[in-house]
């Protein structure tokens, strides 16, 4: 069963928000014991799934719920922010960490993302790579980070570099971060209507850099066709692509200046993206224009020598 928390293994709740994975999310779930982190608690909801994830919910806390505390929630369809804030509120640990019914923790992960928040204690969160895997489990990358998203990691040990990343390269897959419960209230959640809340939730923590990062790979981001980031729905990209525009607008007041502008020109690369799945092409000369002009703008008006940035 769940060992007591120490000021060497705070309590980590592990939240899970499930929905249609039948095929996953035992995997998920047997992760977490594979894990030897003692503190730990397992919250998971299921999102009004149509298919057998309570069934094998239900099924694997029956046959495991003795060796770690479980809470088990099977409700109607309410979406991922509106699942994962009840899902922080069901929680009693100090840390929160986030997971995905079709994606697994690897081994150790959770000692690791623990061990780098006690010793940052300015830092909100820890981020770490991924492996990618397809749906049978076999192994497509070795790093999520660079492999899948092209990210160059060096941009993660500083803060400033951290912000340029979280703007403009969204490298984060999987459920590669551990919270302080904190800094989750300090950001006020996750935003609830939102179909792609990461990049929402990254943009608070970055704007107040929390964000920390260690390069070790911490779980298995598994592609199987059915990802919600990686549709290639035409009329379900526009809608995601608009939505990432919005929030970005709405964030734009939380950034000082260059990465202001920075977040400027994000949104009309976006807004390029929109504008070519709709045959709109000379608006995406257009936005692309606007894109390298605050770009260019945001390089010059760069620090020489930047003198907040803290090593994460």
């Amino acid at each position: 069963m769940t060992g007591h928390a120490t000021d060497e293994t705070p309590m980590v709740s592990i939240l899970i928000p499930a929905y249609n994975h039948e095929d996953f999310v035992e995997r998920c779930l047997d992760s977490v014991l594979e894990d030897s982190y003692p503190a730990k608690e397992v919250v998971i909801i299921d999102d009004g799934s149509t298919d057998k994830t309570a069934e094998r919910i239900a099924g694997w806390i029956a046959r495991h719920g003795h060796e770690v505390r479980c809470e088990f929630v099977q409700r109607d369809n309410r979406g991922i922010a509106t699942t994962l804030n009840e899902l922080a509120a069901r929680a009693r640990g100090e840390l929160l960490r986030i997971g995905a019914s079709d994606d697994y923790f690897l081994p150790g992960s959770l000692r690791t993302l623990v061990d780098y928040l006690r010793a940052h204690p300015r830092k909100g969160a820890v981020i770490g790579d991924s492996i990618v895997i397809d749906r049978e489990g076999r192994t497509l990358h070795a790093s999520g980070m660079c492999d899948l998203h092209r990210a160059d990691k060096r941009d993660y040990l500083s803060d400033l570099g951290i912000r340029r990343a979280v703007i403009s390269r969204w490298a984060i897959g999987g459920p590669v971060t551990l919270l302080r419960r904190s800094e989750l209230e300090t950001v006020a959640r996750w935003t609830e209507g939102l179909r792609i809340d990461d990049w929402d939730l990254f943009l608070r923590l970055a704007a107040r850099d929390a964000i920390g990062f260690i390069d070790v790979r911490v779980c298995a981001y598994r592609l199987h066709g059915r990802n919600v980031s990686k549709t290639r729905h035409r009329a379900t990209r526009i809608l995601h692509l608009e939505e990432s525009r919005q929030v970005a607008m709405h964030r734009l007041a939380l950034f000082d200046e260059p990465y202001r502008t920075l977040l400027r020109a994000q949104i009309h690369y976006i807004g390029a993206k929109i504008a070519f799945l709709q045959s709109q092409y000379r608006d995406v000369v257009l936005r692309l224009a606007c894109y390298a002009l605050l770009r260019l703008r945001w390089r010059l008006r760069l620090p020489g020598l930047p003198a907040r940035a803290e090593r994460a």
